[in-house]
């Protein structure tokens, strides 16, 4: 039982991994397609619309590119620290 919750404590942290393209931005909404260096819009996934909190930031629930405020909390940080923020996600259009 002791080696059963030893496992448990091992694996249960989340692994932060750096995010594979992070954008800066000048506003707390932000919208996300997919494109990005290589790949078109076409060829990315749905539009969604992401408001940046309080952290500073925000990471697209579908391709995990990561939003970060110029000059919020989250700028200047190393983003492998960082936990993902997905919040605020709508495929709403305004």
């Amino acid at each position: 039982m002791g080696l059963a919750l030893l496992a448990f404590t091992c694996y249960s942290r989340p692994m932060s991994i750096p995010p594979p393209q992070t954008t800066l931005v000048t506003h707390t909404r932000v919208s996300c397609d997919g494109a990005q260096d290589g790949i078109p819009a076409a060829l990315g996934h749905p539009r969604v619309f992401l408001e940046i909190d309080e952290h500073g930031y925000v990471d697209c629930g579908y391709c995990d590119r990561r939003f970060i405020l110029k000059g919020g909390p989250a700028d200047g940080v190393d983003q492998s620290e960082l936990h993902d923020v997905a919040s605020g996600a709508s495929t709403a259009t305004d």
